[in-house]
């Protein structure tokens, strides 16, 4: 039985004719996403939601909540946790307003998309309820980019909390793909008191699950996925709680991800270093990986 490794169809037929030199990779945009954490009497269960058919990037498939950066990410903001410098350090990146930009990109996409909001009228507490008609106002505005996130947080009084944060892996999309980002994940606890919600116009189903239950209904075929998002749920499916997930982040490599291709006789190679699971070997003149049915499954 296959597994539901998400693999566009047109995949071989753009990863040949960039191998040829026909095609020019497009410069990825940088995003953020979240996997939101909680303990329950199960163990640990993680948000996810399922990406609408109709969407043109990874339809169909679950992930976690985020998106990409907006250049106003970047405008100062009331903060809390580790420095803009420490941050900038960790995530790789050439300056501390890049460094926010993507911290804040993980909350404002979160909110955005789960109602759930990282951020407190303190550097040492957080929102308890995110409801109502006025958040709910705010959020629109947010999702809509009417309203800069530093402005939504300056309305409120409320303080970033980049220390609920940790930062767990970074992963760009392949050359061949039309529509790439250089993608950080984070892992975070659910705040006491706040609940997720679907405020997403892009999914069409969310759902609280355990990672290593998820990662079976990937390899039965059941969910599609990523290979990031997968790959992500694996070693999270190894944690009793969410706070020895989170501890386990600061020692995470954070070196990018990315597929490589390679022409071989006979067909082509599509790889990614570190995660052998998702080699796929496409024949020549194939519309699919080897020994699968060809489409996203």
């Amino acid at each position: 039985m296959s597994n539901g490794q998400w693999y566009p169809p047109e995949w071989p037929d753009r990863i040949r004719a960039l191998a040829a030199g026909e095609l020019t990779a497009v410069v990825p945009r940088r995003a953020a996403t979240v996997m939101l954490l909680k303990d329950t009497s199960e163990g640990v269960h993680v948000h996810m939601l399922r990406r609408r058919a109709s969407m043109a990037f990874a339809g169909g498939a679950y992930v976690y909540p985020g998106g990409g950066v907006d250049e106003r990410d970047a405008r100062p903001v009331r903060w809390a946790g580790p420095s803009l410098s420490e941050w900038a350090r960790r995530l790789g990146v050439e300056d501390e307003a890049s460094a926010q930009a993507v911290v804040c990109a993980a909350v404002r996409e979160t909110y955005e998309e789960a109602g759930v909001l990282l951020a407190g009228e303190t550097g040492d507490s957080v929102v308890e309820d995110t409801t109502g008609a006025d958040w709910e106002a705010d959020r629109a505005a947010l999702v809509d980019r009417t309203l800069p996130f530093a402005e939504f947080l300056d309305r409120r009084g409320l303080v970033l909390r980049s220390d609920l944060l940790g930062a767990w892996a970074r992963w760009i999309t392949p050359e061949f793909e039309p529509r790439r980002f250089d993608t950080w994940f984070f892992a975070a606890s659910l705040p006491r008191g706040q609940r997720t919600r679907n405020a997403s116009t892009e999914a069409d189903r969310t759902v609280w699950i355990r990672p290593t239950d998820a990662a079976a209904g990937y390899d039965a075929g059941e969910l599609l996925m990523m290979p990031p998002t997968i790959a992500t749920l694996r070693v999270l499916g190894r944690f009793a709680s969410a706070a020895d997930a989170l501890a386990a982040a600061a020692g995470r490599d954070l070196a990018p991800i990315l597929a490589q291709a390679r022409l071989e006789e006979g067909g082509v190679v599509l790889s990614w270093p570190g995660h052998d699971e998702f080699t796929k070997h496409i024949p020549v003149g194939g519309t699919g990986p080897a020994g699968a049915t060809g489409g996203a499954l």
